[in-house]
């Protein structure tokens, strides 16, 4: 929480057995098992996938995935580079859902 600082005031609530991160209402991290992931989707995937994370799966048993990937360790270190993928996710996280048409 400390490293997303410069994000604005960013807070954390408890959801899918982990922490949801979200910011002006709007969420754009997980963090579960110790393991940070932001929201992604066409515009940001390619940089986890180069960086062979994988995405969020709440349930080991279920194929279930989430549209958020494992931020790697070398972002992590970063404070700069963090803020910035961090920044890319919450741009995700303003984009319309393509859920299902009622």
């Amino acid at each position: 929480m400390e490293q997303l600082g410069p994000l604005g005031p960013v807070t954390a609530r408890k959801m899918f057995g982990g922490i949801g991160l979200f910011f002006e209402g709007l969420m754009f991290g997980v963090l579960s098992n110790d393991v940070l992931y932001f929201k992604v989707d066409d515009s940001n995937r390619v940089d986890y996938e180069k960086a062979g994370m994988g995405p969020f799966k709440p349930f080991e048993n279920k194929p279930m995935v989430m549209t958020y990937f494992e931020v790697p360790v070398d972002v992590l270190e970063d404070k700069t580079l963090l803020v910035s993928w961090a920044e890319k996710a919450l741009e995700v996280s303003q984009k319309p859902s393509k859920g299902k048409k009622k």
